[in-house]
């Protein structure tokens, strides 16, 4: 049976992991100037990431989930799915910002 402080733990590691991802997403939608590059690097790059995070957190949660596929299901592809869904659809694509020519 899971406590209350598990399941709180979770919640924010769940959290943390779709900020995680977000961030990661847009890092490489910026920084890589292909049209196809992107999508290719946060579908493999960032799953490495949140297992490692998940790991790591593993030390401090006490075990909530009974099997490993429930727990990268939650852990891995909940927050993929959400902060890769967050960056597409609410936060306007880079393309839309004007930078100032920096003249020096």
């Amino acid at each position: 049976m899971a406590t209350v402080l598990a399941l709180a733990l979770t919640l924010v590691v769940v959290a943390l992991h779709t900020l995680l991802t977000a961030v990661m997403a847009r890092f490489f939608r910026i920084r890589l100037h292909t049209e196809w590059g992107w999508v290719l690097y946060t579908l493999v790059v960032i799953p490495f990431v949140l297992t490692a995070t998940t790991l790591v957190s593993g030390i401090v949660i006490p075990q909530v989930f009974s099997s490993v596929a429930v727990l990268l299901a939650v852990m891995v592809g909940l927050p993929l799915s959400l902060g890769f869904t967050v960056e597409l659809l609410y936060v306007p694509p880079p393309e839309e910002y004007e930078l100032p020519d920096s003249t020096d």
